[in-house]
């Protein structure tokens, strides 16, 4: 009995053993093993260094358009996203009181008119004095400029077109009162859309009248514009630190006003550059893979991207580099390079 506990107990502390061993031995593969490493090869492409901004399509001409005058808004001929012409009656105010006395005022101009007539006539014949013709020529006079005022002010309870364009906005309702002054409409005329961009105060200094500009525009996936740098607000925005650019549209396509956009403002360009994936340097060095061996090379780059980097001097172009670099990468490590 004494026998079989003693073996055992030695079967137990063997197999402990061989347990030990084991991760001893997982250890030192782990540790002196190949290490996996994601590598990937340089890539021949185009460089770009630009600046990025956020931006907004408008109409390169945007006009409010108000009243002289208050009143209440008695009819509205157009909305948002209808074409007018210049000229064309947009909305009206409630002019009841104004055309009565538009009305009073013609009937005086016809009364006066007539008087000075037959006042005229009399002293053409000697009955009246030539002052009292002067009298009624002056209040016909008088009463045509009134009429000419309350016809003006008449006038001013319509809104009409300036010129063409697109209504882009409409912010009255029928039975509202709007003050003077108080846009009713926007009209987007004249010209074509444009995008208006803040960059930051760092960047002002590489931005441009006629830099290349690419826009994308999240309600337009895939597709990318052409624009320029045409006007550089000389001051910025204390507050917020940025300066506003105006980008012309090459073509504006299927943008639309409102629709916001990423800028990208072209700084520099380098074509057939070779390229690196951003992880893959690290203060101008690499780690290359030569033999299933790490090797350090420091490199020369040049345009940095926020995804890629432009390796001037330093490697050829058919290298196997490690994709992540990292401090714990040490020459000489034996290694396992997988295609990333």
């Amino acid at each position: 009995m004494a026998t079989s506990s003693h073996a055992a107990r030695r079967w137990r502390y063997g197999a402990a053993a061989l347990l030990l061993l084991a991760a001893i031995a997982a250890f030192a593969w782990r540790r002196a093993g190949p290490l996996p490493l994601h590598v990937v090869t340089p890539q021949h492409g185009q460089a770009v260094d630009a600046i990025y901004a956020t931006g907004t399509v408008e109409p390169t001409v945007m006009m409010p358009l108000a009243p002289r005058v208050g009143g209440r808004l008695a009819a509205r001929t157009v909305d948002e996203g209808d074409k007018v012409r210049k000229g064309q009656l947009l909305a009206r105010l409630d002019d009841a009181d104004l055309a009565g006395t538009v009305d009073e005022q013609q009937a005086r101009v016809a009364y006066a008119r007539s008087q000075h007539e037959r006042t005229a006539t009399l002293a053409a014949r000697g009955f009246v004095t030539a002052g009292e013709a002067d009298r009624t020529r002056a209040e016909l006079a008088a009463a045509e400029a009134a009429l000419r005022r309350v016809r003006a002010q008449r006038d001013y309870m319509a809104l009409v077109a300036p010129a063409d364009g697109t209504i882009i906005r409409r912010d009255g309702e029928v039975g509202q009162y709007i003050s003077p002054g108080q846009a009713v409409f926007v009209l987007a005329c004249c010209a074509p859309l444009r995008v208006t961009a803040e960059i930051d105060e760092e960047d002002i200094n590489r931005v441009h009248r006629g830099q290349a500009v690419l826009l994308k525009a999240d309600a337009l996936p895939g597709q990318v514009f052409d624009g320029t740098v045409s006007e550089v607000t000389p001051k910025g925005d204390p507050v917020a630190r940025s300066y506003r650019v105006r980008i012309a549209l090459a073509a504006p396509g299927a943008l639309q006003t409102g629709m916001t956009v990423d800028a990208n403002l072209v700084v520099e360009r380098h074509n057939n550059a070779l390229l690196l994936p951003a992880s893959a340097v690290h203060d101008n060095k690499v780690w290359l893979v030569e033999g299933q061996r790490l090797r350090q090379r420091s490199v020369v780059t040049g345009i940095r991207g926020p995804q890629r980097v432009e390796v001037r001097q330093g490697l050829q172009g058919g290298e196997q580099v490690v994709a992540q670099s990292d401090a714990a990468l040490s020459e000489g490590r034996w290694v396992r390079p997988q295609p990333r």
